[in-house]
């Protein structure tokens, strides 16, 4: 096979709203002063009965009832996360578990914000070398439990929440086949030497415990936005087209202000530009595919749309798929 085309999407939220009015309420905020610097409302908060694994496993039925497929003939998943619920094992072997389709290959990701990216790239890779025939991949986040809920810089930006896709290998959207479904390119890059810019400050080598997540907010937009579009440059070069060829982009609901200036450094107009972040605020990892499946369902991204997936987080990382839908 050469390709991986999609066959089906899917997503899961928390039961819990948590209004930007709610937030004033606990801190020293402001739905003004909320919406003025990053376009986010309100957010999904996971309760006490929800964990990554529920949500992922929710948004992963979703996915497969869309598909029309059974989930025995899934042998492939992987879960980007930067909250699983556990250390080890991999919170992908839960859901693949709780799906019903044990013995195939089952692992997570960690690439924080750019997670679904890493996992997508991941995914078509090995579809299109036999380790698989149909996969699933997610992005899946309880970011809430990291939270320091009293860093009025940081709670108000995340959210909890799952998207998931399904994949089937093909053997259309090779290189130079840019009119059937499938993934047409990707790139991906990481650079360690950002590390402090976007971090949590505990884990079990270190501190032993969780810790909080800590973002130098100013220093992540900048990078973000020369990031961003240069690695969207990279895969419309790769992939062979032009801007106005994409129909729609699907990036990582991380601020507002950095979907609209990285839009107008690459000339795509916002109308183009998938955005949920006012509904769901930064659900990392589960951000693209939670949006993706959105913008699937009410209708706008429709069978033969040229898509562009995009994302940056902590790390950094950073990366871009195109796919024919």
């Amino acid at each position: 096979m050469t390709g991986a085309r999609l066959l089906g999407s899917g997503s899961a939220l928390p039961k819990r709203v948590l209004t930007n009015a709610d937030l004033a309420a606990q801190i020293d905020t402001s739905d003004e002063w909320i919406v003025e610097r990053t376009g986010i409302r309100q957010r999904y908060i996971a309760g006490d009965d929800e964990t990554t694994s529920t949500l992922a496993i929710a948004a992963a039925r979703a996915a497969i009832d869309d598909a029309g497929i059974d989930a025995s003939s899934i042998d492939l998943i992987i879960l980007a996360t930067a909250t699983p619920d556990n250390t080890f094992p991999a919170t992908a072997t839960k859901v693949q578990h709780a799906l019903g389709c044990n013995g195939g290959v089952a692992f997570d990701v960690a690439a924080v914000c750019s997670g679904f990216l890493y996992a997508l790239a991941t995914a078509d890779s090995l579809l299109k070398t036999g380790m698989g025939t149909r996969a699933l991949v997610i992005g899946a986040e309880t970011f809430s439990r990291i939270l320091d809920w009293e860093d009025r810089t940081t709670c108000v930006l995340f959210g909890d929440g799952a998207g998931a896709i399904v994949l089937e290998a093909s053997d259309t959207g090779a290189a130079g086949d840019n009119d059937g479904p499938g993934i047409l390119a990707s790139r991906l890059h990481a650079d360690g030497g950002q590390h402090d810019l976007l971090y949590v400050d505990g884990g079990p080598s270190t501190t032993q415990t969780v810790g909080h997540l800590r973002m130098k907010g100013r220093e992540v937009f900048r990078h973000a936005v020369v990031n961003l579009a240069s690695v969207l440059g990279e895969v419309i070069e790769e992939a062979g087209i032009s801007v106005e060829d994409i129909d729609w982009v699907v990036p990582h609901q991380a601020n507002a202000r950095i979907l609209d200036a990285t839009a107008r450094k690459l000339g795509i107009p916002r109308e183009k530009v998938i955005i949920t972040v006012d509904q769901h605020a930064n659900t990392s990892a589960a951000s693209v595919p939670l949006a993706f499946d959105v913008a699937r369902r009410d209708g706008r991204i429709k069978s033969g749309d040229l898509v562009m997936f995009e994302a940056m987080g902590g790390g950094f990382t950073w990366g871009a798929s195109l796919m024919r839908i």
